[in-house]
């Protein structure tokens, strides 16, 4: 082999390895990935809450509400629970028992259905489903009662547990509304502190009253 034809070989050579790695260098860099500090679409979303923290739910003036209630909105929301419960007289259990006249009935007591030994406890316990221990368990069944067969995740919403129990009153309940308790209702009375001070004329930029006159 002449000298000049081993200096375009080896040429040919050089130029396809140069090539080579000009392409690999060409195409990491056009398609390297870089590792994210934080995996990603993990999306926080921050509860939320009023300037004085969380927002508390306000008591249920049951006496007040029931009578008033909307028994159809109670109904349709009972759809939810259809899956489940059964709720004619004389209906057969499902997954859950048969919800006639539960409302009134002692806690984990229907005939035929195996409750959970949480929901017996439950029932040792407490004498019977009022109005305010059925709205607790149907609110978050898994919190009210730890260890409950009930895997439901609950009706957040008053209007929408009012609504139900005011239907399921309908349907072989055996007590009464409970009489009216407006006060039960109202919000927390401020501290004490908090009161005295909002009472002194300082506070409520008012001049103080005149002082009534002592009694003859």
């Amino acid at each position: 082999m002449s000298d000049l034809t081993f200096n375009k070989v080896a040429g040919a050579v050089l130029a396809t390895g140069l090539a080579i790695v000009g392409l690999r260098e060409l195409t990491n860099g056009i398609f390297s990935t870089e590792k994210a500090e934080k995996p990603g679409y993990a999306i926080e979303v921050a509860a939320e809450a009023g300037p004085g923290g969380p927002a508390v739910e306000a008591p249920i003036d049951w006496g007040t509400v029931l009578p008033t209630a909307d028994v159809a909105a109670g109904e349709a929301v009972f759809a939810k629970c259809k899956s489940c419960h059964t709720i004619d007289q004389g209906g057969a259990n499902g997954t859950g028992p048969n919800n006639w006249a539960i409302v009134g009935r002692k806690p984990a007591s229907h005939a035929g259905f195996a409750y959970s030994a949480a929901m017996v406890e439950y029932g040792a316990k407490n004498p019977v489903w009022d109005f305010e221990r059925l709205s607790e368990f149907i609110k978050n069944p898994a919190k009210d009662i730890p260890g409950t067969k009930m895997g439901f995740v609950g009706l957040k919403k008053p209007e929408d547990r009012i609504n139900l129990l005011a239907y399921l009153h309908t349907k072989g309940g055996s007590i009464p509304f409970p009489a009216p308790n407006p006060a039960a209702a109202a919000p927390a009375a401020p501290a004490e502190g908090a009161a005295a001070a909002a009472a002194t004329p300082a506070a409520t930029g008012e001049a103080p009253a005149p002082a009534a006159p002592a009694a003859k």
